[in-house]
């Protein structure tokens, strides 16, 4: 069987599956299973397959048919302006979560030195991205898993930012180290009860401690919110990313705890998604 042959018959095993990007995610795959871009792969769709090729992409098929992640089948996904090993242990980069890079870069353009710390790290894709693009920047990452800031400190390695980055496993609550210029968070702030209705690739294969905020989705952005109020400096900065209906109560509780609120950034399906304030 040749490639474009293969590639058919993948499509047609997701298309059943209704999965909407079934021809894009049979040729990433089928990438994986070469060792080949996809460029590649479109340019010698004619080329057979030996049987240990052929038999490695059908597996990978069977995987994305499961509802598994692609970017957990070929570990790794682009964000920002890198790409980021990651598996099950920590979520999947969003291109929404980007607008807090994004701001942060614009809010900082005139600085010269910062200390950031991001609640919640996970891959890094926030905190690197930032460090990436800011030489003389510092930044602290913490997180309650273990394994989440092993993939962190892979993807540090990487962006070869690691000496810039410090990565505590600490839960909120009990994390001292204070005094920072600037404070990121992406926390779980979806509703426990909520969960089950997410889609399939996102329920069944990402970690349920990235995703649940508790019983209203605010369990977790309260503590972040309260903590930060004691580890940031007078006049820093504090983007938070939340759940699209969540921006009133947010607003809400920043107000309660010293924040004067600067703006409210949409995503990309113009929904509310991350809320920038300071410290006053």
């Amino acid at each position: 069987m040749n490639i474009q042959l293969a590639i058919q018959h993948g499509t047609n095993i997701l298309i059943n599956k209704r999965i909407n990007t079934a021809k894009l995610d049979a040729e990433i795959l089928m990438a994986k299973a070469l060792k080949k871009d996809r460029k590649y792969i479109i340019l010698n769709n004619k080329e057979d397959l030996d049987g240990k090729d052929l038999k490695y992409f059908n597996k990978l098929i069977k995987e994305r048919a499961s509802y598994k992640p692609i970017a957990q089948i070929i570990n790794k996904k682009f964000f920002w302006n890198n790409e980021f090993f990651v598996n099950e242990n920590t979520l999947i980069p969003r291109p929404d979560t980007e607008a807090i890079v994004e701001q942060v870069l614009k809010l900082t353009k005139h600085k010269n030195m910062m200390n950031i710390l991001d609640i919640g790290v996970g891959s890094g894709c926030i905190l690197l991205s930032i460090l990436k693009e800011r030489k003389n920047f510092y930044g602290t990452g913490i997180d309650i898993s273990k394994n989440a800031l092993d993939i962190c400190k892979i993807n540090a390695k990487r962006l070869k930012v690691y000496g810039r980055a410090k990565l505590y496993k600490s839960d909120i609550d009990k994390f001292v180290e204070a005094n920072y210029d600037l404070i990121i968070s992406n926390p779980p702030y979806i509703k426990s009860c909520e969960l089950k209705y997410l889609e399939s690739d996102v329920v069944k294969f990402e970690p349920k401690l990235a995703l649940d905020g508790g019983v209203d989705g605010l369990s977790e952005i309260r503590k972040v919110i309260k903590k930060s109020s004691e580890l940031i400096k007078k006049n820093g900065k504090f983007v938070l990313e939340i759940g699209f209906n969540q921006k009133n109560k947010v607003v809400k509780l920043l107000k309660e705890k010293g924040f004067y609120i600067n703006c409210t950034l949409k995503d990309l399906a113009l929904n509310d998604r991350c809320i920038v304030s300071t410290k006053i």
